[in-house]
Formats: C-alpha cells, structure tokens, sequence
C-alpha cells in the first residue's frame, strides 16, 4: 500500500508540475487553456474555472496529463478569441509555452534539493574500504582505510569534503568529464600517527563512458568503509553452521588482517568450497573458526557465500547547509544530474551503456515505495531524481514530446515557415512508434527488476 501512494504522489506531483509549467506560460502569453489535465483516459473528476473557463480535471490513467489550449489546428476558433489562439502566437511564445513545462521540472528538483540540503541528517563518513581487485584505485595503489579531506580537478583548487556521497558525486562528475581527479586524503601510520597525503586519480582512462551502476566498481569504491563485522547470519548458513554470530569481528583469515568489510566479502566470493582459518573477536577474547564457503552460482559466475550480512554500520557525520548553499548545490547537483542523464542516453543509444538501465512505472513505484520508506529526506530526493529525468526527456527533440515541437520552431525559425503538416503527420507517427519502443523496454525491464 505504501509503495502505491508514493507512486500516486510521485507521480501526480510530477506531472502537475510539468503541467503547471505549460500553463501558467501559456496564460502569462494570453493563450486561452481549454483544459488541464492530470492523467489521461475516462474523466474521473473535475471542475471549471468561472474566472478562466479552464476545467481541470483528474484521469483515470495516472501516467502523465496534458493542458489543451485553444488551436486553430484543432478546432473553429471564433474571431473574437483569435488572439489568444496558440498557433496565432509569436514563435518566441509558442517556444516558451512549450519549454515551460521541462523547465518546471528542473526547477522543482531545484526546490526539492535544497529542501535536502536544510535538513540535518547522518551520512556516511568519507572514509575509502578496500578497492576492488583490479579496479582503478587497486592499480593506482589506494589501499582502503582513507579519509578523504578534499577533492578537485586541478590542485590548486580543492574542495573540502564532509561525506562519503559528495566524493562519489566527485568520482561521477569527473569520469563523465574525463579529468584527473586530485585527492588530499589523511591515513594513519603504524606508530598511531596520522598523515595528510595528495595523490591524483586517473579517470581519463574509463573513457567517459562509465556513467551506469557499474561505474564505482569500476573505480574502486562501491561503498563506504565499514567493519568486518558479522551481521545477521542464516541458521543454514556456513558461517552458522561454523560457529560464528552476530556481532563477531572478523580480525584475520589464513594469518591475513582483514581491514573492513568489503574485503572480507571480496575473499569469501573468491574461495568457493575452501576451508579457511577465521580468528574473530567476541566479548574481548580471540576465537578461531574454519569456515568453508558454499559455492553458489550467481550467473555464469560461481562464488563463494557464507549465509550472513557482513559489514558494520559506516561511520557517520552529521551534514547541514545553510540557505545559500544549500540552493548553489541544489543548482549544481540538478545541472549535473541532467547533463549525466543526456550521456546515459546517448550512450544507450551507441551501446555503451545496456538498455537494461531504462527504466519504467513499475520500477519508479518500486523505488518509490523503498525511498518513501527510508524517509522524508530520502523520499524527496527520488522526487527530484525523477523530475529532472521528466524534464530532460521531456527536452529531448522526439517528435510528440516537447522537444520535438521546439525542433519544429528551430526550423520554422531557420527557414521562415512551418514544418509542411504532412512531414509534420510522419513525424508525429515516428515519434509515436518510438516512444511505444522504449516503453516496451522499459515495461520489460520493469519485470526482470520484479521478478530478479
């Protein structure tokens, strides 16, 4: 039931905003709006404005809405309403109407960010685990145990760094970009001491083509540094079924210091079937166990697991920003959302990136339901992750979706007349099969997603 609101929420906001947008545009212009529309389908409420005579109306079909203005094109305008016809407005007005509607929804992620950024909340310190094997960071000699303290593309110009996400965000921005990421970072010696040290970080070499999931294994670092600490354990699990419990600290395997969790988890996957020596800690003494991981096979992969959680809670860091800021990093994080959304795109469509990332409702209400249960903070922030998504594809010049009127108004301004209306029919049918393409995908991918 949850998962059900947040959808119906999520998206009836969404919409409404992108709508809104048209419309106030669209009545700042002196068009005259026939109807405003959330949904589509079989009219389930609404009412008329006396003022406006605009009705506005809820749909049975909660995946989208419309706003319906008065249109020569589409009906018998009388003449005294002419003026405030759409197809009789200037092309610069046509073009904003249209446009207003993407741009609502970048500026409500704008809002929604900020909105994020007030509020306190506990976030994972900046603190590196173990690279994964053969990753980027593993060549380049990071080892795990790093606190990061500031970051930049050029190193005269570092920005300090309060959680583990604002490095991420870092480590995302400048793979997209292809830069040399620099790194000040703070590691203690063996003697207890602790040193600042500055090291680059090569991205160039993941080709600007790394913007899916897999992005951070890629480089290194999927997750926070955390504990090697046994969480909750399957009574029909090897680690159970060894002796171990929840709460053991994980010290050593084979003699090897395990340093935190994900190399703990990193050496069970690689030792299907092989007994191992575990020395952990429980309430202050050191314990030994042999723990033989199962094989398990995870695709065309057979991996070694033990039947438990591994990993401790991250360290944290309490993280608020002031008004000003928190609006300077809402504009830069939803400006850098949208422009990694225009390369994830664009990289589906070369076949950089699978086709398995596009996603459809059933995922968005997925998703929505896990944000929404997580939190208010977390909630918000899916809201403006899909409103920039909305917005962008909104933009992008398919025929049918706002971009695609806006690559009409590019050629009626470059040659001085309209698309011809029967280029203007094919079009609209294109755009249509299209659009039916991808949302098969999506729907498809919606059902692995379910089913996996």
């Amino acid at each position: 039931m949850q998962t059900i609101l947040a959808f119906l929420v999520a998206i009836g906001l969404l919409v409404a905003v992108h709508e809104w947008g048209h419309f106030c545009a669209a009545r700042l212009c002196g068009v005259k709006v026939l109807r405003f529309s959330i949904g589509f389908g079989p009219k389930l409420w609404g009412w008329s404005s006396r003022r406006t005579g605009t009705e506005f109306v809820l749909s049975a079909i909660p995946l989208g809405g419309y706003v319906k203005m008065l249109d020569g094109r589409e009906g018998p305008v009388a003449a005294y309403e002419a003026s405030r016809a759409f197809d009789k407005q200037s092309l610069r007005r046509r073009s904003f109407i249209v446009a207003a509607g993407p741009l609502a929804n970048l500026v409500l992620a704008i809002g929604l960010y900020s909105l994020v950024n007030w509020q306190p909340v506990d976030a994972a310190a900046p603190v590196l685990p173990t690279p994964v094997a053969s990753s980027l960071a593993d060549k380049e000699g990071w080892v795990g145990g790093e606190r990061i303290l500031e970051v930049g593309v050029s190193q005269d110009a570092l920005t300090p760094i309060s959680t583990f996400d604002e490095f991420r965000w870092w480590l995302t921005t400048a793979s997209l970009d292809r830069e040399v990421l620099y790194v000040r970072f703070s590691e203690s010696g063996h003697d207890g001491s602790i040193s600042s040290q500055l090291r680059s970080l090569d991205l160039r070499s993941l080709g600007g083509g790394a913007t899916d999931a897999s992005l951070f294994k890629k480089i290194g670092w999927p997750s926070p540094f955390s504990k090697p600490v046994m969480g909750d354990l399957s009574a029909e699990g090897r680690a159970a079924a060894a002796g171990l419990m929840s709460g053991d600290v994980v010290l050593a395997v084979d003699g090897k210091s395990m340093r935190d969790a994900h190399q703990l988890t990193a050496l069970i996957r690689s030792s299907p079937e092989v007994m191992m020596a575990w020395q952990v800690k429980r309430s202050g003494q050191v314990i030994s166990f042999a723990v033989t991981p199962k094989a398990e096979k995870e695709g065309v992969e057979v991996v070694g697991r033990v039947g438990a959680f591994i990993g401790g809670t991250p360290d944290t860091v309490s993280v608020q920003y002031g008004f000003a800021e928190g609006i300077t990093r809402a504009v830069g994080k939803t400006w850098d959302i949208a422009r990694m959304s225009l390369v994830a795109m664009g990289q589906m469509i070369t076949g950089q990136v699978s086709l398995r990332n596009l996603n459809g409702p059933l995922a968005i209400a997925d998703y929505a339901g896990k944000s929404a249960a997580l939190g208010f903070v977390q909630f918000l922030s899916f809201l403006a992750l899909i409103s920039i998504s909305l917005g962008v594809l909104n933009l992008l010049p398919l025929p049918v979706l706002d971009g695609g009127h806006l690559m009409y108004y590019l050629w009626e301004g470059l040659t001085g007349i309209p698309v011809p209306e029967k280029w203007w029919e094919v079009l609209q049918r294109a755009g249509v099969a299209l659009l039916l393409v991808m949302m098969s995908i999506a729907f498809y991918n919606d059902v692995l997603h379910i089913l996996g």
